[in-house]
């Protein structure tokens, strides 16, 4: 039968999801923002080729995580407007709970949960995954990455805009480049400087054509001329 979780059984059993999915993990929670541990858990799913699906309705991912998180093919994510539930599950183990999934580890808070498990809580289990699913195919599946710049420009100089400059992950592609690789090579140029682990536009940057900028729904990201040179 179910089984209710306080704090720390709520991460416990979480981690214990995460690490037993053998065939499919679920994560629908409204903001995504990974800390270290849900990063190691995630890389090691990809590494097994799990198919992961992370439905968000805020990213608050850094340049330099969504540099990490485009080189894990197995991790696909989706924009869901409006999102409110916490819900993770894999092929045998579902857990609803107030605990965000950027709240993962964090044992200070005060949290509550159901664990929901296939084999004893049949009738439970199907309609959460059933409502899950909805809930995917109602979201937006999108590559958490720095590729999509806009979908609808709202004028001839944005189309201008995003036709010659690319994203940094597009840049990397031309060059034949892993996305980190290229930062890195941005950084070592003077391009962009790292301050508090988070990577900044320089003077030097600027001069180059590169811009930064916010997106509500992927975050922030970096544009630079098709022709960059470097």
């Amino acid at each position: 039968m179910a089984k209710f979780l306080n704090t720390s059984a709520t991460n416990y059993f979480l981690e214990e999801l995460i690490k037993g999915a053998k065939d499919r993990l679920v994560l629908i929670s409204p903001f995504l923002k990974l800390n270290d541990r849900m990063k190691e858990l995630l890389a090691d799913k990809n590494r097994l080729k799990i198919d992961v699906r992370v439905v968000y309705g805020k990213s608050e991912l850094q340049p330099e995580e969504i540099s990490w998180l485009t080189d894990l093919p197995y991790i696909r994510t989706s924009f869901c407007k409006n999102l409110h539930a916490k819900c993770y599950m894999n092929e045998e183990t579902c857990i609803i709970t107030s605990l965000n999934l950027y709240e993962f580890s964090q044992v200070n808070n005060n949290e509550m949960g159901v664990l929901i498990s296939r084999s004893e809580d049949a009738d439970v289990y199907r309609e959460a995954y059933e409502e899950a699913q909805r809930i995917i195919r109602i979201s937006e599946e999108v590559r958490i990455s720095m590729e999509r710049v806009a979908q609808e420009p709202d004028n001839k100089s944005e189309q201008e805009e995003f036709v010659e400059k690319l994203t940094t992950s597009k840049v990397a592609q031309k060059l034949g480049m892993k996305t980190n690789e290229l930062v890195d090579r941005l950084v070592s140029l003077g391009l962009l400087e790292v301050r508090d682990g988070k990577n900044y536009l320089t003077a030097k940057g600027k001069e180059a054509g590169g811009e930064f900028r916010m997106s509500p729904k992927f975050g922030p990201y970096f544009l630079w001329p098709e022709s960059l040179k470097l």
